[in-house]
């Protein structure tokens, strides 16, 4: 169910639409969107009408917007609604998480303050409200992975919320304009031009390599292209027509006015993609909504020690309660992460401390928010926090060096609250031998470290084999009597890694019954690290999938400890995976299991 948090507006808009929206959650399917579909509802191909905040001018001291925006998205299959120009912005917050997909409008110009440069006595109709409200919607919605389509000033607006600046007067600032942008005067018809789009774009791929006749009405434009997108379409005169964050961002924004010709087959691809994708959107936040998900391995204790904290993170912290929440994350483990030190009795002792210390922070910063999220060791009990509408958080120890040389140890953390302990970090300890460095040449199980499968098996705690080398999982394979779990461990088969499983390894810990929790980390998902992106990320779940079936597989991100890529670079950004497993043709059910159920049966099955 959608939180209800009385926005007046929201409810009359979905009260008038009630009899046309459908609850149905059914999966869209691909819509090639030919001429001939142009008189077919989105909603009789999808059972879904998201719902669409348009964002509003000033018009006489009132809120309002052209119809041509609304008969738009109606046309295509959406239901729109006008948003309020405010300056509050928990109203704002809580309006975007509302939403299925957000339509920036035309109009005034945006105020060059905000990509720091002087006025230009050129400018027009500066509204210095439009803009703050504005830049914080499309920053909102970015942060919700909102589906968005910005038009004309849309896209002026879209570049300068994330950096980049504009031409304030195209004619005396751009040495080629040689195209009419605007009209010459009033009462003149707006002039139409092409647009010539890249080839491999999305937008390439709905409009074709040329758009013959863009209905233009504007004298700014895009000067220096923001981080995170790229042109996609140009006028023949050079300026920048349309823009996309595709694919690790449902945003898409073009100069031009496509509500004003849906007449034109091109027009109405352009809105019915950008309502396909808000259909996606809001069928992924129904599913999340229904599920109880999970990502296994985070290192955030370690920003505690700096000061970080759930409820008030620092700068660049990855895992926050309000990014669970923009993300649709249920739960996550944290996880008390030792680096490897010598093995003499006092380093030994002391990784002990660390770890109870480390341990000590998490019950510490989760207690500062007690209606907001708790401490769980079960599945049950995180179920329950969801329906109390908090978030939950699991402990893991990653490292066995903090149990010590002491077998006890794992009794002890397992009463704290701990449910995994990884065997190893990146270089071998008494237990076992790293898949990164292993100084002493050997592989495997240490005899001690056989006792602790053993002990860990007889106490119900998870045996986590993320950073083990091959030896050792087989080792561990032929003693547990439990399952076991890589909670976060990306596949050799997709990026060539020693970091990472080989389909042996899959195939063997699927056999026992145990889950693989996909990496969310660069360099252990594409062998070009810089390229990695959520795209891999799903290609590693498929991966699995392929090689032991749908029940053998998570996501582990380990965001604040290395985790991180294009598209998925941080708990906001989760819901980013979920949009993109649908779009292959992923059920619910399938989902249901890749975001926890597969994690849970393991640990229903260890822990007791």
């Amino acid at each position: 169910m959608r939180k209800n948090w009385s926005i007046p507006l929201l409810i009359g808009a979905m009260a008038l639409f009630s009899s046309c929206r459908s609850k149905t959650v059914s999966q869209p399917e691909p819509v090639p969107f030919p001429d001939a579909a142009v008189e077919t509802s989105y909603e009789a191909l999808t059972g879904i009408r998201p719902l669409i905040g348009i964002s509003a001018t000033r018009a006489d001291g009132s809120t309002a917007a052209s119809n041509t925006y609304m008969e738009a998205i109606v046309a295509s299959g959406g239901i729109p609604v006008v948003l309020p120009r405010s300056a509050d912005k928990d109203m704002m917050y809580k309006l975007v998480a509302e939403l299925d997909g957000l339509l920036l409008t035309g109009g005034d110009d945006i105020d060059p303050k905000h990509y720091n440069t002087k006025l230009s006595p050129l400018a027009e109709d500066i509204d210095e409200l439009r803009d703050e409200h504005e830049l914080a919607l499309a920053r909102l919605a970015w942060e919700f992975n909102l589906p968005t389509l910005g038009i004309c000033r849309g896209l002026q607006l879209i570049n300068v919320a994330f950096g980049g600046s504009l031409y304030q007067d195209i004619p005396s600032e751009y040495a080629d304009h040689s195209v009419q942008h605007r009209r010459l005067k009033s009462g003149d018809r707006a002039p139409r031009h092409p647009v010539k789009t890249q080839e491999g774009s999305v937008y390439a791929s709905l409009m074709g390599a040329q758009v013959d006749s863009a209905y233009s009405s504007h004298h700014q434009g895009i000067r220096n292209l923001a981080q995170g997108f790229r042109a996609v379409g140009w006028s023949s005169d050079g300026i920048v027509e349309a823009i996309e964050a595709y694919p690790y961002h449902p945003v898409m924004a073009v100069q031009y006015h496509p509500e004003q010709t849906m007449s034109d087959s091109a027009s109405i691809r352009l809105f019915r993609h950008f309502t396909a994708k808000a259909a996606t959107f809001h069928k992924a936040k129904a599913i999340h909504e229904s599920i109880l998900s999970v990502d296994t391995h985070t290192d955030t204790p370690l920003d505690f020690k700096r000061g970080s904290s759930l409820g008030k993170p620092i700068p660049g912290a990855q895992v926050s309660l309000r990014k669970m929440q923009q993300g649709h994350l249920d739960s996550q483990f944290l996880a008390a992460w030792l680096a490897q030190g010598s093995n003499d009795a006092a380093s030994l002792k002391s990784a002990v401390a660390k770890a109870d210390a480390l341990i000590d922070l998490i019950y510490a910063d989760v207690a500062k928010y007690p209606e907001a999220c708790g401490i769980v060791t079960s599945s049950a009990e995180a179920r329950q926090l969801k329906a109390e509408g908090r978030k939950a958080f699991f402990i893991g120890i990653e490292n066995g060096y903090g149990i010590g040389n002491d077998l006890s140890n794992i009794e002890r953390f397992y009463n704290r609250g701990v449910r995994y302990i990884t065997l190893c970090h990146s270089h071998e300890n008494i237990i076992c031998h790293s898949s990164g460095e292993n100084a002493d040449g050997g592989s495997g199980l240490t005899e001690f470290g056989r006792e602790v499968v053993k002990e860990m098996n007889r106490v119900g705690m998870m045996i986590d084999l993320s950073h083990a080398d091959d030896q050792t999982v087989f080792d561990v394979l032929e003693i547990s009597e439990d399952p076991v779990i890589c909670s976060h461990s990306s596949t050799r088969a997709i990026c060539s890694h020693r970091r990472n499983v080989s389909d042996e390894m899959i195939k063997a810990i699927a056999a026992k019954g145990g889950v693989i929790q996909v990496c969310v980390l660069d360099s252990f998902t594409n062998n070009d690290r810089k390229k990695a992106s959520v795209l891999d990320v799903v290609d590693h779940i498929e991966h699995i999938i392929e090689v032991a079936g749908i029940d053998y597989v998570g996501v582990g991100s380990d965001f604040d400890g290395g985790g991180g890529l294009l598209g998925c670079n941080s708990d906001s950004d989760m819901i980013n995976i979920t949009m993109e497993l649908l779009e292959r043709g992923h059920s619910g059910e399938d989902l249901r299991k890749i975001w926890g159920d597969n994690f849970f049966r393991v640990m229903d099955a260890v822990c007791r």
